[in-house]
Protein backbone atom coordinates (compact mmCIF):
# COMPACT_ATOMS: atom_id res chain seq x y z
CA UNK A 1 0.00 0.00 0.00
CA UNK A 2 0.89 3.50 -1.15
CA UNK A 3 1.25 6.19 1.53
CA UNK A 4 2.72 9.99 1.28
CA UNK A 5 4.92 9.92 3.78
CA UNK A 6 8.47 7.70 2.89
CA UNK A 7 6.69 4.70 0.60
CA UNK A 8 8.65 4.02 -2.14
CA UNK A 9 6.29 2.70 -4.60
CA UNK A 10 5.79 4.66 -8.06
CA UNK A 11 2.56 6.76 -8.95
CA UNK A 12 1.52 6.57 -5.30
CA UNK A 13 -2.39 6.56 -4.61
CA UNK A 14 -3.08 9.47 -2.91
CA UNK A 15 -5.62 8.48 -0.93
CA UNK A 16 -3.62 5.73 0.56
CA UNK A 17 -2.64 7.74 3.40
CA UNK A 18 -6.54 7.65 4.64
CA UNK A 19 -6.54 3.96 3.53
CA UNK A 20 -3.34 3.41 6.29
CA UNK A 21 -5.35 5.06 8.92
CA UNK A 22 -8.37 3.12 8.61
CA UNK A 23 -6.37 -0.11 8.53
CA UNK A 24 -5.60 0.82 12.00
CA UNK A 25 -8.65 1.52 12.84
CA UNK A 26 -10.91 -1.62 14.68
CA UNK A 27 -11.78 -4.02 12.09
CA UNK A 28 -14.14 -6.68 13.06
CA UNK A 29 -16.58 -9.70 11.53
CA UNK A 30 -20.04 -8.11 12.53
CA UNK A 31 -23.58 -9.82 12.19
CA UNK A 32 -25.17 -9.77 8.77
CA UNK A 33 -27.61 -6.06 7.56
CA UNK A 34 -30.51 -6.06 6.30
CA UNK A 35 -30.98 -5.12 2.98
CA UNK A 36 -33.30 -2.37 1.64
CA UNK A 37 -35.87 -2.97 -1.45
CA UNK A 38 -34.75 -1.22 -4.15
CA UNK A 39 -37.58 1.99 -4.64
CA UNK A 40 -39.21 1.38 -0.98
CA UNK A 41 -38.08 5.00 0.35
CA UNK A 42 -37.15 8.02 -1.30
CA UNK A 43 -33.28 8.25 -2.20
CA UNK A 44 -31.01 10.65 -0.26
CA UNK A 45 -28.80 10.69 -3.34
CA UNK A 46 -28.94 13.54 -5.63
CA UNK A 47 -28.00 13.60 -9.32
CA UNK A 48 -24.07 15.00 -9.69
CA UNK A 49 -21.51 15.58 -12.72
CA UNK A 50 -17.95 17.22 -12.51
CA UNK A 51 -14.31 17.37 -12.45
CA UNK A 52 -12.18 17.86 -8.86
CA UNK A 53 -8.20 18.94 -9.80
CA UNK A 54 -5.87 16.94 -7.38
CA UNK A 55 -2.69 18.60 -6.12
CA UNK A 56 0.04 17.36 -3.72
CA UNK A 57 1.84 20.13 -1.90
CA UNK A 58 0.51 22.91 -4.15
CA UNK A 59 1.52 21.21 -7.21
CA UNK A 60 -1.14 19.63 -9.93
CA UNK A 61 -1.14 15.78 -9.66
CA UNK A 62 -4.39 14.91 -11.44
CA UNK A 63 -7.70 15.37 -11.83
CA UNK A 64 -11.18 12.65 -11.73
CA UNK A 65 -14.19 13.02 -13.61
CA UNK A 66 -17.07 11.82 -12.28
CA UNK A 67 -20.81 11.33 -12.23
CA UNK A 68 -23.68 10.33 -9.88
CA UNK A 69 -26.78 9.94 -11.61
CA UNK A 70 -30.07 7.65 -11.06
CA UNK A 71 -30.26 4.09 -12.74
CA UNK A 72 -32.71 1.11 -12.42
CA UNK A 73 -34.50 1.82 -9.42
CA UNK A 74 -31.61 2.91 -8.02
CA UNK A 75 -28.74 5.23 -8.37
CA UNK A 76 -24.78 4.37 -10.05
CA UNK A 77 -21.49 6.56 -9.24
CA UNK A 78 -18.78 6.67 -11.71
CA UNK A 79 -15.48 7.99 -11.22
CA UNK A 80 -11.83 8.37 -13.45
CA UNK A 81 -9.20 9.47 -11.99
CA UNK A 82 -6.12 10.12 -13.80
CA UNK A 83 -2.63 10.78 -11.57
CA UNK A 84 0.94 12.03 -12.68
CA UNK A 85 3.18 11.87 -9.48
CA UNK A 86 6.29 13.88 -9.69
CA UNK A 87 9.48 11.98 -9.93
CA UNK A 88 7.71 9.26 -11.52
CA UNK A 89 7.32 7.69 -14.97
CA UNK A 90 4.11 7.13 -16.66
CA UNK A 91 0.41 8.31 -15.48
CA UNK A 92 -2.16 5.74 -13.31
CA UNK A 93 -5.31 5.21 -14.10
CA UNK A 94 -8.12 4.17 -11.95
CA UNK A 95 -11.86 3.46 -12.41
CA UNK A 96 -15.09 3.01 -10.05
CA UNK A 97 -18.25 2.19 -10.68
CA UNK A 98 -20.68 1.82 -7.61
CA UNK A 99 -24.32 0.96 -7.86
CA UNK A 100 -26.27 1.99 -4.57
CA UNK A 101 -29.80 1.21 -3.09
CA UNK A 102 -31.88 4.57 -2.52
CA UNK A 103 -30.71 4.72 0.97
CA UNK A 104 -26.96 4.98 -0.11
CA UNK A 105 -26.21 1.18 0.61
CA UNK A 106 -23.73 -0.50 -1.61
CA UNK A 107 -25.09 -2.96 -4.34
CA UNK A 108 -22.17 -4.30 -6.48
CA UNK A 109 -18.83 -1.99 -6.88
CA UNK A 110 -16.77 -2.81 -10.01
CA UNK A 111 -12.87 -0.89 -10.45
CA UNK A 112 -10.23 -0.90 -12.30
CA UNK A 113 -6.28 0.40 -12.19
CA UNK A 114 -3.23 0.50 -14.17
CA UNK A 115 -1.30 0.40 -11.07
CA UNK A 116 1.29 -2.07 -9.58
CA UNK A 117 -0.04 -5.65 -10.82
CA UNK A 118 -3.67 -5.12 -10.05
CA UNK A 119 -6.81 -5.20 -13.04
CA UNK A 120 -9.19 -4.68 -11.20
CA UNK A 121 -12.05 -6.02 -9.19
CA UNK A 122 -15.89 -6.91 -8.30
CA UNK A 123 -17.54 -6.32 -4.93
CA UNK A 124 -21.03 -7.72 -4.21
CA UNK A 125 -22.83 -6.54 -1.35
CA UNK A 126 -25.78 -8.79 -0.11
CA UNK A 127 -27.05 -9.52 3.32
CA UNK A 128 -24.75 -8.06 5.35
CA UNK A 129 -21.67 -9.83 2.95
CA UNK A 130 -19.40 -7.93 0.87
CA UNK A 131 -17.99 -10.81 -1.44
CA UNK A 132 -14.55 -9.31 -3.40
CA UNK A 133 -13.06 -10.93 -6.25
CA UNK A 134 -9.74 -9.12 -7.08
CA UNK A 135 -7.99 -9.68 -10.25
CA UNK A 136 -4.22 -10.03 -10.76
CA UNK A 137 -2.02 -10.42 -13.60
CA UNK A 138 -1.00 -13.73 -14.66
CA UNK A 139 -2.59 -14.82 -11.24
CA UNK A 140 -5.91 -16.91 -10.78
CA UNK A 141 -8.57 -14.55 -9.14
CA UNK A 142 -8.62 -13.44 -5.16
CA UNK A 143 -11.93 -13.82 -3.28
CA UNK A 144 -12.36 -12.67 0.02
CA UNK A 145 -16.05 -12.18 2.07
CA UNK A 146 -15.94 -9.57 4.76
CA UNK A 147 -18.97 -8.97 6.98
CA UNK A 148 -20.45 -5.55 8.54
CA UNK A 149 -23.13 -4.92 11.40
CA UNK A 150 -24.50 -1.83 9.68
CA UNK A 151 -27.17 -1.27 6.37
CA UNK A 152 -25.37 1.87 5.72
CA UNK A 153 -21.17 0.58 4.56
CA UNK A 154 -19.30 3.70 2.72
CA UNK A 155 -17.46 2.58 0.12
CA UNK A 156 -14.28 4.88 0.17
CA UNK A 157 -11.28 3.64 -2.64
CA UNK A 158 -7.99 4.94 -3.59
CA UNK A 159 -8.26 7.95 -5.58
CA UNK A 160 -12.43 8.37 -6.66
CA UNK A 161 -12.75 11.46 -4.39
CA UNK A 162 -16.54 11.33 -5.45
CA UNK A 163 -17.50 8.55 -3.03
CA UNK A 164 -16.45 11.50 -0.38
CA UNK A 165 -19.80 13.17 -2.04
CA UNK A 166 -22.10 10.05 -1.38
CA UNK A 167 -20.62 9.63 2.07
CA UNK A 168 -21.97 13.80 2.79
CA UNK A 169 -25.51 12.32 1.50
CA UNK A 170 -25.33 9.55 3.74
CA UNK A 171 -24.68 11.48 6.73
CA UNK A 172 -28.16 12.65 8.94
CA UNK A 173 -28.43 16.12 8.45
CA UNK A 174 -31.42 16.13 10.48
CA UNK A 175 -29.31 14.90 13.28
CA UNK A 176 -25.83 16.45 12.77
CA UNK A 177 -23.51 15.55 15.64
CA UNK A 178 -20.59 12.85 15.15
CA UNK A 179 -21.82 9.35 12.99
CA UNK A 180 -19.93 6.35 12.73
CA UNK A 181 -20.18 4.39 9.92
CA UNK A 182 -18.34 0.76 8.69
CA UNK A 183 -16.16 1.45 5.92
CA UNK A 184 -14.73 -0.44 2.76
CA UNK A 185 -11.76 0.37 0.26
CA UNK A 186 -11.61 -2.30 -2.31
CA UNK A 187 -8.20 -1.56 -3.27
CA UNK A 188 -6.95 -1.86 -0.09
CA UNK A 189 -9.14 -5.09 0.72
CA UNK A 190 -9.75 -2.78 4.30
CA UNK A 191 -12.70 -2.79 6.32
CA UNK A 192 -12.54 -0.24 9.24
CA UNK A 193 -14.47 2.16 10.83
CA UNK A 194 -14.73 6.30 10.26
CA UNK A 195 -16.66 9.50 12.15
CA UNK A 196 -18.17 12.40 10.59
CA UNK A 197 -19.48 15.19 11.86
CA UNK A 198 -20.58 18.36 10.48
CA UNK A 199 -18.71 21.33 11.70
CA UNK A 200 -20.58 24.62 10.78
CA UNK A 201 -20.04 27.10 8.45
CA UNK A 202 -16.84 26.74 6.18
CA UNK A 203 -15.32 29.67 3.89
CA UNK A 204 -13.20 28.53 0.56
CA UNK A 205 -12.28 31.09 -1.91
CA UNK A 206 -14.07 33.73 -0.12
CA UNK A 207 -17.48 31.94 -0.32
CA UNK A 208 -19.41 30.32 2.64
CA UNK A 209 -20.28 26.64 2.71
CA UNK A 210 -20.77 24.30 5.15
CA UNK A 211 -18.31 21.72 6.55
CA UNK A 212 -17.98 18.25 7.10
CA UNK A 213 -14.87 16.40 9.06
CA UNK A 214 -14.30 12.81 8.50
CA UNK A 215 -11.90 10.88 11.20
CA UNK A 216 -10.16 7.95 11.18
CA UNK A 217 -7.95 6.84 14.42
CA UNK A 218 -5.28 8.87 13.74
CA UNK A 219 -6.14 11.27 10.64
CA UNK A 220 -8.65 13.83 9.53
CA UNK A 221 -10.30 14.57 5.73
CA UNK A 222 -12.36 18.15 5.49
CA UNK A 223 -15.07 18.31 3.54
CA UNK A 224 -16.91 21.56 1.97
CA UNK A 225 -20.21 21.57 0.70
CA UNK A 226 -22.61 23.60 -1.13
CA UNK A 227 -25.75 24.91 0.30
CA UNK A 228 -27.16 21.21 -1.75
CA UNK A 229 -24.44 19.49 0.44
CA UNK A 230 -22.26 18.78 -3.52
CA UNK A 231 -18.72 18.44 -2.62
CA UNK A 232 -16.91 21.16 -3.67
CA UNK A 233 -13.27 20.82 -2.03
CA UNK A 234 -11.54 17.95 0.10
CA UNK A 235 -8.68 18.24 2.15
CA UNK A 236 -6.57 16.18 4.14
CA UNK A 237 -4.02 18.54 5.82
CA UNK A 238 -1.59 15.75 7.45
CA UNK A 239 -0.79 14.72 3.62
CA UNK A 240 -1.04 18.07 1.74
CA UNK A 241 -3.70 16.69 -0.60
CA UNK A 242 -6.39 19.32 -2.32
CA UNK A 243 -9.36 17.94 -4.37
CA UNK A 244 -11.13 21.04 -5.53
CA UNK A 245 -14.22 21.32 -7.62
CA UNK A 246 -13.52 22.84 -11.87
Amino acid sequence: MENFAGNSKAGGLLLAAVSLAILLASAVVLPAQKKTPLGSAPSILAADKGKFSITLDGQPVGHEDFEISPSEGGWTAKGNTELKMPGTPGTTRVTGTLVLQPDGAPIRYDWKSEADKTNGAQVLFANGIAKITLEMQGARPFEQELSFGSPLVAVLDDNLYHQYAILARIYDWSKRGAQTFPVLIPQELTPGSITVEATGSATSDGKSYEGLRVNTSDLEVQLVLDAKHRLMRLEVPTAKVSVVRQ
